[in-house]
């Protein structure tokens, strides 16, 4: 027997969502993977990148999890912890701009940039970046950092460096990233044998010291518009390769995300949150 959910769709730049409010009505947990799939559906379904729940946390002001429209559950999503804090703040479910959100990678701070009595934008403290091999994960022996590794796939010589945001990503520098086949390469990378965890895979194009173009093949949703842990992911691995400075401007085909990696290692991710509307299904 169906019944109805409310929803809200969001994105942030592009990379959409739909969020439940799961603080007053649970949701089953085996039900959630497949939920996942049939809400993102972009034909039979509300059409997103994702799906996040609100939910209570003992440990932060709320926790927040994402499932993937193939039904697997992401560790974080950057664009989505934007939509999750402007959810929570117009509903008052905060009332401060400094708010922390548990996630699978750990607890993240927030700070909220308010217009107008709503959510505008949002820095979020993304942590400091797991650059060792074991934590990505990926397969490599006998290196400390995984900065320009060969890898063919699609029958292309590419070099990767992989980085961690609690997620993980190989991050592949190119001359034109708009000429490039990311449809193509992209799942070959996100499925290749070394990346027992599967990855997400950044194409970055450097424009200059300060800026950067990225295009995103994420790990179980595919080409997305854009990807906060893969901006930040490409900011590290661009001043790794000594490309760029440690702070980028990120420009991803929805819109552009300010990426500060600081000094003492954490990574600050800035950027908009937007609702689109709010309806109900049945489920």
């Amino acid at each position: 027997m169906s019944r109805k959910v409310q929803f809200t769709k969001m994105h942030g730049i592009g990379n959409d969502f739909v969020v439940l409010d799961c603080l007053k009505s649970e949701i089953a947990e085996e039900s959630l993977p497949d939920l996942a799939r049939r809400l993102c559906d972009r034909r039979f379904g509300i059409g997103a990148d994702g799906v996040i729940l609100v939910l209570p946390s003992r440990v932060a002001h709320l926790r927040m999890r994402m499932f993937n429209p193939d039904g697997s559950e992401a560790e974080m999503c950057g664009n989505g912890i934007r939509c999750f804090a402007k959810y929570a703040y117009d509903r008052k479910h905060v009332t401060g701009t400094q708010m922390n959100v548990e996630t699978l990678a750990g607890i993240k701070p927030l700070k909220l940039n308010i217009q107008g009595g709503k959510v505008a934008s949002v820095t979020v403290d993304m942590g400091v970046p797991r650059l060792a091999p074991e934590e990505i994960p990926v397969r490599v022996d006998g290196v400390q950092n995984v900065i320009g590794y060969p890898l063919r796939a699609a029958g292309k010589k590419l070099e990767f460096t992989a980085v961690s945001m609690g997620n993980p990503h190989a991050v592949i520098f190119l001359d034109n990233v708009a000429g490039f086949p990311v449809e193509k390469v992209g799942p070959q990378i996100e499925n290749h044998k070394l990346f027992p965890k599967r990855t997400n895979v950044q194409f970055v194009q450097v424009v200059n010291n300060r800026e950067i173009i990225l295009r995103t093949w994420e790990r179980g949703a595919g080409l997305t518009l854009a990807c906060g842990t893969g901006a930040c992911a490409s900011v590290v691995a661009g001043a790794l390769n000594k490309l760029t400075s440690r702070e980028v401007l990120v420009h991803l085909p929805g819109g552009d995300l300010q990426i500060e990696w600081l000094g003492d290692g954490r990574v600050l991710m800035t950027g908009p949150a937007t609702e689109v509307f709010v309806g109900e299904i049945d489920i």
